[in-house]
């Protein structure tokens, strides 16, 4: 079971360019993961599922708690802190910046993170 959270918008100061730094901009931030027990599917009971608001909470923590330079980094960090936060199999955060301002125009730029959880055999 995997369980998507598409399109949280977010308001921040990442970036390189000084100007994305002080002016901040939009992003948009895509979560897919996959709970580490399936009981709510077979439950019906919030009591044992990730709950959406968790989750949205982690990620808003994560990204107004300090300022990245770079995608990769901000995207790594909010993977790792997920799993490190809630029950989690797997975890993909896709962060996109759709306002990127590029020689010629592009729809957004964008990095996909993938992380898995520890096992107990590693």
């Amino acid at each position: 079971m995997k369980v998507e959270l598409r399109g949280l918008e977010l308001h921040g100061y990442h970036g390189v360019l000084p100007e994305e730094r002080e002016r901040g901009q939009r992003f948009l931030v895509d979560v897919r993961f996959e709970p580490a027990d399936s009981q709510a599917s077979t439950s019906d009971d919030i009591a044992a599922a990730v709950d959406y608001r968790d989750a949205v909470a982690v990620v808003g923590e994560v990204f107004d708690g300090r300022a990245f330079h770079l995608l990769e980094a901000l995207a790594t960090s909010l993977a790792e802190a997920l799993l490190e936060r809630l029950p989690l199999a797997w975890v993909e955060v896709t962060v996109r910046k759709p306002d990127v301002a590029l020689e010629r125009p592009v729809e957004h730029a964008a990095v996909t993170v993938e992380r898995y959880a520890a096992t107990a055999s590693e």
